[in-house]
């Protein structure tokens, strides 16, 4: 019999790969995970990258689906430190009337701000709850627990976006759904370019929209707490280059892209194993120390956590549409978060951070930087002279402060068509790679991106089905 020293080795920190470790763990397995920068977390990290005391999110920053994942949400995370941060406002849309439309936990203070359009899409769904979120955040096809729920879940995120927004028979919340479709990094015309934003406005209406107390970097500091608690090993400071490189184990979980993993494992992979699969749109992104809070035209944005900048439901659509054939948007959808606003922690005493960022067609090398803060002094007139210090992150710096994000890509691929359901490739067991003990846990594979661990719980699923 072979000798091993771990059941498992799980490559790579984030989310995913903790989730994996940790599921593995949790069912009696050992595992270490190798990790190669000098801290975990992927893209669950925190650094001060303008100035002293301003802490700001290096990638994800809001996190509808880390309240609502079926994993997080059963997890001791709050004794390790983790604490949900809930903002007054969820989500505020501004509008070039100086008001905004904005997203609350509550459906009926929404229905307030939007109109009942929005109650006679989503109401149906949000009554679901957690039941539904657990059909959904799982591989496809299944047989879902409660059917009725995902047959209307099913019947909504099939629709184009733009669809979608139109039978809410109202501008104003066809406008605040947009910028939440926008998420999904696609284009809102296609089929299907509605799931991932009605995925996130369920868990909203059901989770909120909150953010890690401190920074995202408390999300993978509580899930490697946990890790170690179960025995499970991290080891940062170890880039995996081959599988050569790695300690005999019964099991290799991968939370690496698959053009990452072809590169790691070489022969040992199929020729053309994941030729198929398709990268997604790039981010740019900018961090701001600020020397007070923003002066947002509509009062509602003062309140909110996440601020959605594009206009109208049409223009949104519009600048995504644009990325997704491969041009820059001139006008571009700009997603926003003030963590300080709710987090006091972020900032020095009467300071403020604020991350910004807008897509860009995969690699782009395009400096988003002037067309980003025209959108900010479109919506917050005189905000420039509370800048103290900025960060700008084009798609390169982006991938490399995570290698995941490959050319900018922070969502392992795109999340469009078959590829949203299907991925990393066409397989009902999708986890699982065609060379033997080899598994993906990624973004890259279902659910999808987007920080709930559940990639790495099914993939950690698939790995003690076939090694029981």
């Amino acid at each position: 019999m072979p000798s091993y020293d771990y059941d498992a080795v799980v490559v790579g920190s984030g989310p995913n790969g903790l989730a994996a470790a940790i599921t593995l763990a949790e069912a009696g397995r050992s595992v270490i995970v190798l990790e190669g920068d000098a801290t975990p977390g992927g893209g669950t990290r925190t650094a001060e990258l303008t100035l002293p005391g301003f802490r700001h999110d290096v990638c994800s920053a809001i996190h509808p689906m880390g309240a609502a994942s079926p994993l997080f949400d059963r997890l001791p995370l709050a004794s390790h430190g983790l604490d949900w941060v809930h903002p007054e406002v969820a989500v505020a849309h501004p509008l070039d009337d100086g008001t905004a439309v904005t997203l609350h936990r509550s459906l009926d203070e929404t229905v307030v701000s939007v109109g009942h359009g929005w109650r006679r899409v989503f109401g149906p769904l949000v009554g679901g709850g957690r039941d539904l979120l657990d059909d959904v955040l799982r591989p496809q096809p299944h047989r879902p627990a409660h059917p009725l729920g995902f047959v209307r879940f099913g019947a909504r995120a099939a629709s184009p976006a733009v669809g979608l927004g139109r039978a809410m028979g109202d501008e104003r919340a066809a406008a605040l759904w947009a910028g939440i479709a926008a998420h999904a990094i696609t284009s809102l015309s296609i089929p299907l370019s509605s799931a991932a934003g009605v995925v996130m406005t369920v868990a909203g209406h059901v989770g909120g929209w909150p953010m890690a107390r401190g920074g995202s970097g408390a999300i993978g500091d509580a899930l490697v707490a946990h890790l170690r608690s179960l025995g499970g090993t991290i080891e940062c400071n170890r880039p995996v280059r081959s599988l050569d490189e790695l300690p005999a184990a019964r099991a290799v979980v991968f939370d690496t892209t698959p053009w990452q993993l072809v590169q790691i494992a070489g022969d040992r992979l199929p020729p053309g194993s994941y030729r198929h699969f398709r990268h997604g749109s790039a981010s740019f992104k900018i961090d701001y120390a600020l020397d007070g809070p923003m002066p947002w035209t509509a009062e509602p944005c003062r309140r909110a956590g996440t601020i959605h900048l594009g206009g109208t439901a049409r223009e949104i659509a519009v600048a995504e549409h644009d990325v997704y054939r491969g041009r820059v948007p001139a006008r571009p959808m700009v997603l926003v978060a003030q963590q300080s606003v709710a987090d006091d922690s972020r900032a020095p005493a009467g300071k403020h951070t604020l991350w910004a960022y807008c897509h860009l067609p995969f690699g782009s090398t395009a400096d988003m930087t002037e067309p980003i803060e025209a959108q900010l002094d479109r919506f917050a007139p005189g905000w420039r002279e509370l800048v103290l210090a900025r960060t700008v992150s084009p798609p390169s710096a982006i991938e490399g402060h995570n290698p995941n994000a490959i050319g900018g890509d922070i969502a392992g691929g795109a999340s469009d068509r078959l590829q949203l359901v299907f991925r990393p490739r066409i397989s009902l067991d999708p986890h699982r790679t065609p060379a033997e003990h080899l598994w993906l846990c990624s973004s890259s594979t279902p659910p999808g991106a987007g920080v709930h661990g559940m990639c790495g719980y099914w993939a950690a699923q698939s790995v003690l089905k076939h090694q029981p």
